[in-house]
């Protein structure tokens, strides 16, 4: 690694620190501090931090996006989802079909464009779970709410690919006359996760083998590591999606032998710095002067998302029977925008250009309206979910005020 990488990064971790710091004295989530310094630092700020480096960098936001899914996979074990698995699944399928229900009606009122309103529909059932589970990590919050975050978070992702898959192909059929194909709109997203589920499942195993062979700590988070970065380079290999693939891993690990919990206390301590640079990167891809330019369809989009997923989610768990807290306060944990999102934004701009002025008009509608959503998002999210966990009474006793 070259000395100006190192330096680099050095300077991410520690402004990342301040700004942490600077968050928690205005009592606001430390993710937010990350990201805000990581605007500073991008194509919004000083321009420390080009397209070029974050690309660069990238690796860094892959094996993040790994740590999360393997802790998210790691806190969903089978005694506590005997309880809230049947409200989790059913939050998942109503809060992310509710913002793309509800975004696709807005998008096509205003539009006027069938097209327009199914690729941001399906734009819209994404969630981001970075944001939420650092916010649950820092106030160390448990309960319910918190179990049931998890999890939607966890299963979002899957979720929002389905829904992105029939939307692709419904798109296509409509700028083109091939029709919509039932077969590939259904096998693409279905081989996908079905293989990232079967990944992580094996890579579970083999861990749970090595965690009984190895005993030294040192030793035994090399090897958690170790896993986390194949299974998530496999993936990445094989186009699956490397958040299911380990949390896949971390649900199997976990729910193997109660005894593995050993596991994700050792990454608990290794997952901070990472967290810091993943969302300083996350800030430095924001372009802040795209906000002024977002207009109507942009505006729509925002708000309307909002109103999917509180809704969608709290009748998801009013019909499930879920807990009262997390009838009240699920969907202010939910409204994150990042990763998932901007990639499928991208997959847009890539896949309907190709016919076509309208399939391009699209795909940079898409671009613009999610980088510019992302940053109000990434804002908000992060303090909704913390107001949520706090209103629920779900946070570690030293940040309760008395």
């Amino acid at each position: 690694m070259e000395l100006g990488t190192l330096l680099t990064i050095g300077i991410m971790v520690v402004l990342g620190f301040l700004g942490a710091r600077l968050s928690d004295k205005i009592h606001i989530p430390w993710v937010v501090g990350y990201i805000l310094v990581g605007v500073l630092l991008g194509r919004s700020g000083v321009g420390f931090l080009s397209a070029d480096l974050v690309e660069t960098l990238n690796v860094i936001s892959l094996f993040a996006l790994a740590l999360i899914g393997f802790t998210v996979g790691g806190e969903l074990q089978m005694r506590e989802m005997r309880e809230l698995g049947k409200s989790i699944t059913i939050i998942t399928l109503f809060e992310a079909g509710s913002a793309f229900i509800l975004v696709c009606g807005a998008m096509y009122l205003v539009t006027h464009s069938l097209p327009i309103a199914i690729v941001f529909g399906a734009l819209a059932s994404a969630t981001a779970p970075a944001a939420t589970v650092d916010v649950l990590w820092q106030y160390r919050s448990r309960g319910p709410l918190t179990t049931t975050l998890f999890g939607v978070v966890g299963l979002d992702d899957a979720a929002a690919l389905i829904i992105y898959a029939f939307a692709s192909s419904a798109t296509k059929a409509l700028l083109s006359s091939g029709g919509f194909e039932w077969k590939s709109a259904l096998s693409g997203p279905l081989l996908e996760i079905g293989g990232a589920l079967l990944m992580g499942a094996i890579g579970g195993w083999v861990l749970h083998l090595a965690m009984r062979w190895v005993r030294d700590k040192g030793q035994r988070l090399i090897i958690i590591l170790g896993m986390i970065m194949l299974c998530a380079g496999l993936a990445d290999h094989f186009s699956l999606s490397l958040i299911l693939t380990n949390m896949a891993m971390g649900f199997t690990l976990v729910n193997i032998s109660r005894d593995n919990r050993v596991a994700f206390e050792l990454c608990g301590a290794f997952n901070p710095p990472v967290m810091v640079l993943f969302f300083v990167l996350v800030g430095a891809l924001v372009n802040v002067s795209l906000l002024p330019s977002i207009g109507l369809i942009g505006v729509t989009y925002l708000v309307m998302r909002v109103i999917g997923k509180t809704v969608g989610a709290w009748t998801g768990a009013k019909l499930s029977d879920a807990p009262d807290v997390v009838r009240k306060y699920i969907g202010l944990g939910l409204l994150s925008q990042a990763g998932v999102a901007i990639g499928l934004a991208i997959d847009a701009s890539h896949t309907f250009k190709a016919y076509g002025a309208v399939g391009a008009e699209i795909g940079a509608l898409a671009i613009n309206v999610i980088a510019a959503t992302t940053f109000v998002y990434q804002v908000i999210g992060p303090a909704l979910t913390k107001v949520a966990i706090f209103k629920a009474g779900e946070v570690a006793e030293e940040f309760r005020v008395t």
